[in-house]
């Protein structure tokens, strides 16, 4: 039996959505193909991501669906979205061309403008059919081609709304026209124009945000200089290969990830982690595409180019985040699937009323007012509201060395009131050092030997710790075998044909290991000092004890304190000694500690929290801490600048700094209030608009434009969200 496939991701623009109802259409046409396991559609985005089984469903198929229901799909990267922007102002400029001319017809009907001269000819029906039938049938046929799509789908959108409206206003129109009635020709003219002005402006707002939420693209190198038979040459990105030389110029950015070759230099490295003093790199060290060479000329050796760059991940992850919805995006959703459906509806009482109640028989004022209602409705500012401030917010984060990779997350996140830390890695630096060994029985270095060996698979910083002073020591570590790991817990290992197990206190008293009494004094001295024993056993004789001690960060401090002043519950839980975990909870202000947890343990506290009502966050190292991270409401994974990290929990702070959680947390509460508020704009002008156009307080036109520029509105609010966190978050630096 073949094992199964990984699910695989496509990452698409689409173009043609005009409302938030196409999205909702694009996700259940593309969910029900076979083998497609996960879509979400950004309507504002203009952007898909999609999860499918390579085995069954294609992205070609994928994209042949998508056509089929009349959008256009293409991969990620190779389709800007200029093309729908450029073919907006054509057809606003060429309906405001054909339209003003009607709206001149109509200057001697407002005693305003009555004294405006219009042309006789431009009174003529003929002419007045001709400019409403261009605009109507080819200025206008998008919104044809959007109704019929939807409608085979059994659905309905803004398109429906404008085509269904106009063609009414033209139909009686050129009825009028032909029993000689006044003509309104200018009324469907005027709405196309208005609404084509209004998706321009929203499609230009909403570009301007998604530049703002991704910055990602104007920090990938365009080229590289390569040096192939110490020659350097300039080559395309693309023809970059892992082992290649490359020669990166001050002031360059670094086309690659990869290796310092020889020599040294400074980077700006604040894409990565949001910090803006620059950082040392020497001989052997790890440099990212899209950091920026500040020093000398960087000589370096390339390990991953392309899509396995970090900023290349950490570009698709943030993607991924504004793919995603919260679930006051979901609940919107919903909402916009039943609105033009529900809308129409109205649009039909508004006639039978007018008809039947309010002025019986008169068809004209019934079908004016009907179409008022109808062009007045307008799903995109509900379909925009959550979508543009979750893409700002996102991309803000991501500046700050913060990827989310979940909107919901967000959301989450700003309804905060306790977090669980780790020790190691989080409020600590997370690279110790050993401090003290204890061997029993012969030289220390044979112990150190043999345990450096041990660890020679582990990730754990205590196991880095021992390798390093095997190093530093001169000592030649031989080959283990056997390698079993056991989170929280220890190792054990086979080393010259020996079973080495390095563990704590309770990994010897779960295998009914004795710890030697002369090892006792040496573990509560240093604990006492706030350093961590881990005890060495051969063949299951304890053999020795190691010191490790972790400086706790210089930020820690503060970003507990910041995060208590909000009204956080700020909780410290970890494997470590209660004494090495008290003094790293009183140096950082934590009064609450919970200390010799295992993983699962942490996990089980985090749920104890949530069932007593708190929302909970888990910052850890994303290893040991991966059963805490998923428990918890938000899961935040300490990354030091490790790819490694980007794989664990709902969030990723790139550098492992505690002071990313508060920012984030500033970031998730303005982002939801804006959200809020966009709604709540959404909702009152519906609210307020589809009754007055009902009783006759607009006329169609003018509700046509309004419904356009509410979008509008609603993005321009939400533009305002990157002005406020940016505020926000220098008056958290200075404060």
């Amino acid at each position: 039996m073949q094992p199964p496939h990984e699910d695989e991701v496509l990452d698409l623009r689409i173009q043609g959505m005009s409302c938030a109802a196409c999205a909702t259409r694009i996700e259940r046409a593309v969910g029900r193909l076979p083998g497609v396991s996960g879509v979400s559609v950004h309507y504002a985005a203009k952007s898909a991501y999609i999860t499918f089984a390579p085995g069954t469903a294609t992205p070609a198929g994928i994209i042949e669906r998508i056509g089929q229901i009349g959008f256009q799909a293409y991969p990620h990267g190779r389709e800007d979205g200029g093309s729908e922007i450029d073919a907006l102002k054509l057809r606003v400029f060429a309906g405001s061309a054909l339209t003003l001319p009607l709206l001149w017809t109509m200057a001697h009907h407002y005693p305003a403008l009555s004294a405006v001269p219009v042309p006789s000819f431009i009174e003529e029906p003929i002419l007045q059919l001709l400019l409403a039938s261009i605009v109507q049938f080819f200025i206008g046929m998008p919104f044809y081609f959007g109704a019929f799509y939807a409608l085979r789908e059994r659905t309905a959108n803004m398109d429906v709304l404008v085509a269904i409206g106009t063609t009414a206003a033209y139909v009686y129109s050129y009825i009028a026209m032909m029993t000689g009635g006044a003509l309104y020709f200018e009324t469907s003219a005027v709405v196309i124009t208005a609404v084509l002005g209004g998706k321009l402006l929203e499609a230009a707002a909403s570009e301007r945000a998604m530049k703002d939420g991704d910055g990602y693209a104007s920090l990938q190198a365009k080229e590289a200089v390569v040096v192939r038979g110490g020659k350097p040459e300039r080559i395309p990105l693309d023809r970059i290969r892992a082992g290649d030389r490359l020669l990166v110029e001050p002031n360059e950015r670094v086309p690659a990830d990869g290796l310092v070759a020889e020599g040294e230099t400074t980077l700006d490295e604040s894409f990565l982690t949001g910090e803006s003093g620059l950082v040392k790199r020497e001989t052997g060290d790890r440099v990212y595409a899209g950091t920026t060479v500040r020093g000398q000329t960087l000589r370096m050796q390339v390990l991953a180019t392309g899509r396995e760059t970090m900023l290349s991940r950490i570009a698709a992850i943030t993607r991924q985040a504004q793919a995603t919805k919260s679930s006051i995006g979901r609940r919107v959703d919903r909402l916009a699937a039943v609105f033009v459906p529900v809308m129409m509806v109205l649009s039909l009482g508004t006639l039978a009323l007018w008809l039947l109640r309010l002025d019986p028989g008169n068809w004209k004022t019934a079908s004016i007012h009907a179409l008022a209602v109808l062009l007045a409705a307008c799903p995109c500012a509900l379909g925009l509201a959550a979508p543009i401030s979750l893409v700002l917010a996102t991309g803000k984060l991501a500046r700050r060395g913060i990827v989310l990779k979940e909107a919901g997350a967000l959301e989450r996140l700003a309804q905060l009131d306790a977090i669980v830390l780790d020790k190691t890695g989080t409020l600590t630096e997370g690279k110790p050092t050993m401090t003290g060994i204890s061997a029993l029985n012969g030289a220390p270095s044979s112990l150190l030997r043999l345990a450096a060996a041990a660890e020679e698979r582990s990730r754990h910083p205590f196991a880095d710790a021992l390798r390093e002073s095997a190093r530093r020591a001169g000592l030649v570590v031989p080959a283990s075998s056997a390698y079993a790991a056991y989170p929280g817990k220890g190792i054990e290992a086979t080393v010259d044909g020996r079973s080495v197990a390095v563990g704590n206190a309770g990994f010897a008293a779960e295998r009914s290991w004795t710890i030697h009494r002369s090892l006792h004094g040496f573990a509560a001295e240093r604990e006492a000092d706030g350093e961590t024993v881990v005890y060495a056993f051969v063949d299951g004789a304890c053999a020795g004890a190691f010191a490790f001690a972790d400086a706790v960060k210089r930020t820690s401090r503060e970003a507990v304190d910041d995060l208590q002043r909000q009204g956080i519950r700020v909780l410290l839980a970890t494997g470590d000694h209660p004494a090495a975990a008290g003094k790293a909870a009183a140096m950082t202000g934590i009064r609450d500690v919970r200390a010799s947890l295992l993983p699962e343990e942490k996990a089980e506290l985090i749920r104890k929290l949530q069932g007593d009502g708190s929302v909970v966050a888990m910052a850890g190292d994303g290893w040991n801490d991966a059963p805490a991270l998923a428990a918890a409401d938000v899961g935040i994974a300490m990354g030091g600048g490790t790819e490694a990290a980007l794989d664990a929990g709902d969030m990723t702070l790139l550098r492992s700094r505690l002071t990313g959680i508060s920012e984030a947390l500033l970031i998730s509460r303005l982002t939801v209030r804006n959200i809020r508020q966009n709604l709540g704009f959404a909702f009152l002008y519906n609210a307020v608009v589809i009754p007055f156009a009902a009783v006759g307080g607009i006329e169609p036109w003018m509700a046509g434009t309004a419904m356009a520029l509410s979008s509008v509105s609603v993005v321009g609010n939400a533009l305002r969200l990157n002005g406020q966190m940016s505020r926000g978050l220098n008056r958290r630096l200075s404060s």
